[in-house]
C-alpha cells in the first residue's frame, strides 16, 4: 500500500486572508481603558469573543502598531462595549487615527469605583480585569476576566460584515 503524498499548502497572502475575512461578520464594539497616568484610551474591535464560563473570560485582539497597544496590555482593566446600529458615529470616531477620541464621540461615563470609561448607551458594557496577554502573529490577545456588566441598549447589533456596517434585521 502508498501513502499519498503530502505538500505543503501555498501561502495565503494578506490580501486574500483580509478579502476572506470580510465575510466573516463580526460584532462591532469599543474597548476603552486607562493608563497607569489615567489617561483614557479607546479604539474600535472586532476581534472579541467569549473564551470561557467558568471563569468568565473575554479575549480581545489588538495589533502591535495600536495606539492602544501600550495602554490596553499593561491597564489592570478594560471595558468592552459592544455597540448598537445608532452608535455608528462612536465607533467610526474610534477607528480614527490623530483625534481625541473620547471628545469626538462623547456620552462616555467613568466606571463607578474604577474611573474606566464606558458608553452608557451601549447595549452593553463588560468591565474585565486583565488576566494574560498572548502573542499571536502581529496582534495579542488580551484575556480578561469579567467584574462587571451593564445592559440596557435596545437597538439591533452593530456588525462589521464586508468592510461595512450592517444591522440585522430585527425578527
Amino acid at each position: 500500500m502508498t501513502t499519498p503524498t503530502r505538500t505543503a499548502p501555498e501561502p495565503i497572502s494578506a490580501t486574500s486572508f483580509r478579502d476572506t475575512m470580510a465575510l466573516l461578520a463580526a460584532p462591532v464594539t469599543v474597548i476603552t481603558t486607562m493608563d497607569a497616568t489615567g489617561r483614557r484610551w479607546g479604539f474600535t474591535a472586532s476581534a472579541v469573543t467569549s473564551v470561557s464560563m467558568e471563569p468568565p473570560l473575554l479575549l480581545v485582539g489588538i495589533g502591535r502598531e495600536s495606539s492602544c497597544h501600550a495602554a490596553l496590555t499593561t491597564a489592570d482593566e478594560f471595558v468592552v462595549n459592544l455597540l448598537g446600529e445608532e452608535q455608528r458615529d462612536v465607533s467610526r470616531a474610534f477607528a480614527a487615527r490623530g483625534t481625541d477620541r473620547f471628545a469626538a464621540a462623547g456620552g462616555f461615563e467613568s466606571w463607578p469605583g474604577s474611573g474606566t470609561p464606558y458608553l452608557p448607551g451601549a447595549n452593553a458594557a463588560i468591565r474585565c480585569t486583565r488576566t494574560e496577554v498572548l502573542s499571536a502573529g502581529d496582534h495579542d490577545l488580551v484575556l480578561g476576566e469579567l467584574s462587571g456588566v451593564r445592559t440596557g441598549g435596545q437597538a439591533a447589533p452593530l456588525v462589521w460584515y464586508r468592510r461595512d456596517f450592517h444591522a440585522p434585521r430585527r425578527l
